[in-house]
């Protein structure tokens, strides 16, 4: 979603604060540009003493000089329009690398709830697409608008000394483009947010296609998907076709009032000419001036559409970095918990939910202790789990760690105590040591890395891939199979050797062979930890210390396996039914 739009004005001196630190590379480009422009009056400043003395019968000596002068003209400018343009160039993506690097800072720092708000096509369009729109702001309208505005006013202020009352015809036309220029600016504004939204949504729909190619093609989706991404194509091509209608009617519009000023100057100069008020030398000058004019002018003109495009860019990702932050009011620490949770009459309901998903949640987990959290869906056993690493925070009541309220601690010192193993594990497309080792784990030995992964059950099929730790496994661990993965997942929280650890049904999704594996690896993993475990399959969890039963957000039953099964009620049930044989 885009935000409120603001004025040109913010968006563009925002923009230009982050070339502030580049301010010397900058004033290079400015001076270069100055030098640039002020070459450009010359030339025909330099046709007038020609055109004038030097076809009389007697030119001046130094008229002779006149051609190494032009050929000096041109090598200046070339030179120093070199410079302009590869500084600015350097500038403007350096001012890209830093926005890039400012969004990707704010996106993995944004809140659980922005992710589920917005869709990942939109983030990831802004990060690519959006900041790439502002290149042309940040460069070529920069460079237009500085080196064409000091050429239009050096040749204007040489009209001016040739002639005034032809350069007033000029400057007639000046708020007829002006209004051009602003009335096609508007449209071009619209259509640029519009293609962005479709870019992101081109973006989302690339993106759900190839994660869920195997769905697509096991239920003949193909068709449907297909006229979904061409139906976003056609929009995206409509809003293309808006803007190059926007951008391509301003330039003729401009040029037709330019044409007009020509014409007026030309037959008044004739006239002048008549009365013996000009000399030929003048008026060539003057028009040759007036001509060199136009193409400044034109490139005033289009500059309107990447200017437009540029800012509309500049919203989006502007939007984004104005996003809050995970909310980091924190300011204890803790070394290393015991492991005592305790849950004080705790509610919350999702934002944008009809009802809570917690009511009225209070549990008390000693250190050490082993917790199942079982239920059928939509109980809240996944949003407690959430709730413990501070991804939402409670709607009220307090979650308590080692008697210190979770919304008292830092977010690095509450989530360096807590571990994650879930069904849906997350690896990166690097080697399996990286996998491990991830993130504050990055540092430490080769040993430590063997060790996690030999308790995890993992070694031996790692020494059997083709580059052992060092083997890349693809794409969100592809290479690997579903009980591969899972026991990464189980070295990397063994590495991490946190207190207090999270089992989201890290076997629901597994055969018998790979379950055992990973259960056996997991039983190592939870000893001597708090473990909160979401259990799928019942068998799993019969040696927990308390068994929690949750369901539509409230605790409904508490005890030992045995306790709960000799209560012949919900968990009983649950623990009966055909989808949940006893092992």
């Amino acid at each position: 979603m885009i935000a409120t739009p603001v004025s040109s004005r913010t968006l563009y001196f925002r923009l230009l604060g982050y070339v502030r630190p580049y301010w010397r590379v900058f004033a290079l480009a400015i001076a270069a540009l100055v030098i640039t422009a002020a070459t450009e009056p010359l030339f025909p400043a330099l046709l007038k003493p020609i055109l004038d003395k030097g076809f009389d019968g007697k030119p001046r000596d130094d008229l002779y000089l006149a051609p190494f002068a032009i050929v000096a003209i041109f090598a200046i400018r070339g030179l120093f329009g070199y410079i302009a343009s590869y500084c600015m160039s350097w500038v403007s993506n350096r001012v890209i690398t830093d926005l890039r690097a400012q969004m990707f800072e704010r996106i993995v720092r944004l809140p659980t709830a922005h992710f589920q708000a917005h869709p990942s096509g939109q983030l990831i369009s802004r990060i690519t697409y959006d900041v790439g729109g502002i290149a042309a702001a940040a460069t070529t309208v920069i460079t237009t608008i500085l080196k064409d505005s000091l050429t239009v006013i050096g040749l204007i202020a040489w009209l001016v000394y040739l002639n005034w009352q032809l350069t007033l015809v000029l400057l007639i036309i000046a708020p007829a483009i002006a209004f051009v220029i602003r009335v096609f600016g508007h449209r071009l504004r619209s259509m640029s947010r519009a293609s962005q939204i479709g870019m992101a949504h081109m973006t989302q729909t690339l993106q759900e296609v190839i994660d869920g190619q195997k769905v697509v093609k096991i239920y003949g989706g193909e068709p449907q998907e297909v006229a979904r991404f061409r139906k976003i194509s056609e929009d995206l091509r409509r809003y293309g076709m808006r803007q190059a209608m926007a951008a391509a009617g301003s330039v003729p519009l401009v040029q037709l009032a330019a044409s007009v000023a020509v014409a007026i100057v030309v037959y008044i100069a004739l006239l002048q000419s008549s009365s013996a008020q000009t000399t030929v030398g003048g008026f060539v000058s003057f028009i040759t001036a007036m001509l060199m004019l136009l193409a400044p002018l034109r490139h005033l003109t289009d500059i309107n559409a990447p200017l437009q495009r540029g800012l509309a860019a500049s919203e989006s990702v502007f939007t984004l970095l104005d996003e809050a932050p995970e909310d980091d009011r924190g300011t204890r620490t803790i070394a290393r918990a015991s492991g005592e949770i305790i849950f004080e009459c705790v509610h919350f309901q999702y934002p944008g939910a009809e009802r809570e998903a917690l009511n009225h949640i209070s549990l008390n987990i000693s250190p050490g202790q082993t917790v199942a959290l079982v239920g059928p869906s939509g109980g809240g056993k996944t949003t407690i789990a959430n709730l413990l690493p501070r991804f939402y925070p409670p709607s009220s009541g307090r979650i308590l760690l080692d008697g210190i309220d979770l919304q008292d601690l830092t977010l690095t010192s509450l989530r360096a105590n807590i571990a994650l193993v879930s069904q849906d594990v997350v690896l990166f497309d690097d080697s399996i040591a990286a996998n491990i080792a991830y993130g504050a784990l990055h540092n430490v030995s080769p040993a430590e890395i063997e060790a996690a992964a030999r308790a995890a059950h993992a070694h031996d099929f790692i020494m059997a891939m083709p580059a052992g730790y060092e083997t890349s496994i693809g794409e969100n661990g592809i290479r690997l199979s579903g009980g591969q993965r899972q026991r990464l997942a189980i070295a990397r929280a063994l590495l991490k050797n946190a207190p207090v650890l999270i089992l989201d049904e890290a076997t629901s999704a597994l055969d018998s062979e790979s379950e055992r594996q990973v259960q056996e690896a997991l039983e190592i993993l939870m000893k001597g930890r708090t473990t909160l475990v979401i259990a799928h399959r019942l068998s799993t969890i019969e040696n927990a210390d308390q068994i929690v039963v949750l369901a539509g957000g409230r605790i409904v039953e508490q005890g030992t396996h045995g306790e709960l099964l000799s209560k012949r009620q919900i968990y009983a049930n649950l623990y009966n039914a055909p989808d949940n044989p006893p092992e």
